[in-house]
Order: structure tokens, then sequence, then C-alpha cells
């Protein structure tokens, strides 16, 4: 498989078309059972544009880190949560959504964005396109991609001190047989997402989803 380099068209696009502070937007954390849904924006200097940015799930960690430091530094960045009680009461796609809009208004000025996916949520505040495989494509998308990533990583790291055992630290919150396994050992944590299946079926004493 070939592997997509991403690069600044889109923006150059947006910028013909009369944008003039371009931002790219990407979220991660959708799919885990803990934690919350992070979201970041990012508009870059095209005149200092980072070596090795990419899609944040082709780096290695170390990679990832260099670049969230070096982009905090260099660039303009505005990073947003929605809460485990916002992803429960809403839906993940809509608290997913939500930090989105929360990363774009923290850019003042931002008047065009460039998401992540095939949806745009609804509050943006500014016009924006949706591009599939953005964080592949567009060197903004990219960029915040591995922002969120870093971020939501390093609260996960934190969130393992605090409840041990359940593997946050190398999973992330994601579903994996150490995560299912602690939840039937030690229980639900109040930073778990009580909507998602895994959980609510531990809730009502559910064993079927034994690893």
């Amino acid at each position: 498989m070939v592997r997509m380099i991403p690069d600044y068209s889109f923006e150059v696009l947006a910028t013909a078309r009369g944008a003039r502070f371009v931002v790219g937007v990407d979220e991660v954390g959708r799919g885990p059972l803990a934690g919350p849904v992070t979201a970041a924006a990012v508009r870059l200097d095209p005149a200092r544009i980072p070596e090795g940015l990419a899609d944040s799930k082709t780096l290695p960690q170390a990679a990832r880190e260099r670049l969230s430091d070096w982009l905090w530094a260099h660039a303009e960045v505005s990073l947003a949560h929605a809460s485990i009680e916002e992803i429960d009461r809403l839906n993940i796609l809509r608290a997913s959504h939500l930090a989105m809009e929360r990363a774009v208004a923290g850019l003042a000025g931002a008047d065009h964005a460039l998401i992540d996916g095939n949806l745009i949520p609804k509050g943006l505040g500014c016009p924006a396109e949706a591009l599939v495989k953005g964080d592949a494509r567009c060197l903004s998308i990219a960029a915040a991609s591995i922002v969120a990533k870093v971020a939501r990583d390093r609260i996960m790291v934190d969130l393992a001190q605090q409840y041990p055992g359940y593997g946050w630290e190398r999973n992330a919150g994601y579903p994996t047989k150490t995560h299912l396994r602690a939840l039937l050992d030690f229980g639900v944590t109040p930073v778990h997402r009580r909507s998602f299946r895994p959980v609510h079926n531990i809730l009502y004493q559910d064993k079927s989803i034994t690893p």
C-alpha cells in the first residue's frame, strides 16, 4: 500500500477562495471505553512547516511528541475536550463534534476549517469542509491529529496512575484484552464511559464481554 503524504494544497485553495485564517481540525478518542474525547485546531505558517509532519497514526510516539512540542511553540494551536459525562449524555459523535467546536473557538479569527472525516460539526462558527482521510492528505489536519493524540495519551497516562490495572498507559482506554479483563476484575471507574456497551454490560453484570 502506498503511504499518503499530506500537503498544503487544501489550505492554498481555501485561501484562494478568500479565507484568511485556515485551521485544520481533528479529534482522537472516539473508540476508547474511558477518558475524554480530545480535539485540536491548528493554523500552520506555510513558511515554517516541520519536517516529518504526517498523520499521527503513522508516526512513532517519540516523533509525535517532538512534533507536538514544535507545533505548540511555532504554530497557532487550540486544544479542547468533551468530558465523559458529555459523551454519555450526548453520544460519542456529538461529543467529538463539541470538542472540535471548542477547539476552533479557541483560535480567535478562524474563518475556514478543514475537518478530518465526512461530517462537519454544526456549531463551528465558520465555513468548513470535511476531508475523508484528511489527516493523511492535509498538513493542517495532520498537525491537529498529532497535537490531539499526544495530549490525550498524556491524559490517559495520568489516569492510569489514579486507576492502575487497566493498562491505560499502553492502550489509551481502548478495549484491549487487558482493559476488558480489568473491567471484570476491578469494575467500572468514575472515568469509564457508561454508555459504551462493554461498560454498560459490566454495570448490569453481563459477563458476555469476557475476553
